[in-house]
């Protein structure tokens, strides 16, 4: 089984990883900021740095799903190989961040390997409004995080919703973290929201 979570910057995938790996026994694929060597250089200078960013999180994705996929064991996995591709790189392009030409040929090589891998057994879109966004991008205080715009922000979380409901690769659901934002029961309520969903694929 592999449970693969989307949603924005801030929308709390690792903590909903740590809960629902602990929850159901499964292995955890964390996305590692700290081994990106390109993401304090990407917020302090889009521009420059959005073509590499890319190529950098295409391929550390890959990585991961190959892993997951090799493994044989259940997985929790935060972040998927399709957002970047389909909801940040678009932006980043309509943002005339990324070039064009730079975004055709990165597209190109993430249609090629999008196409010779397992999608997901579930995919878990967090979706958040804005304001929790922000709340919570203060609340863990990275320091590069701090240039990121409303506007950004804004942005992406309109290309997560178009692209969630495109998406068809597989089953697929939505948590709604507005409303588990700074519950007590926020744990076990998302555990039970996803636990109902796995059990109906079976």
């Amino acid at each position: 089984m592999h449970l693969a979570l989307a949603g924005n910057i801030g929308v709390g995938k690792t903590y909903a990883a740590a809960i629902l790996s602990q929850a159901f026994g499964f292995e955890a694929a964390y996305e590692n900021d700290q081994e990106n060597p390109f993401l304090q250089d990407f917020y302090e200078d889009m521009v420059r740095w959005a073509f590499p960013m890319q190529i950098f999180l295409l391929n550390r994705r890959l990585e991961t799903t190959l892993l997951i996929q090799r493994s044989g064991k259940p997985y929790v996995q935060d972040r998927t190989l399709y957002e970047d591709a389909e909801v940040f790189a678009p932006v980043l392009m309509e943002m005339e961040i990324l070039p064009e030409r730079e975004y055709r040929v990165y597209r190109a090589l993430y249609e090629k390997i999008a196409s010779l891998i397992r999608p997901p057994d579930l995919l878990i879109y967090l979706r958040a409004s804005v304001p929790t966004l922000v709340d919570q991008i203060l609340a863990r205080g990275r320091p590069y995080e701090e240039n990121i715009s409303l506007e950004y922000l804004r942005r992406l979380n309109k290309a997560y919703e178009a692209w969630f409901q495109t998406y068809d690769r597989g089953p697929k659901m939505v948590i709604p973290m507005d409303e588990l934002h700074g519950r007590e029961d926020a744990a076990a309520r998302l555990v039970d929201m996803v636990a109902r969903q796995v059990f109906s694929l079976f």
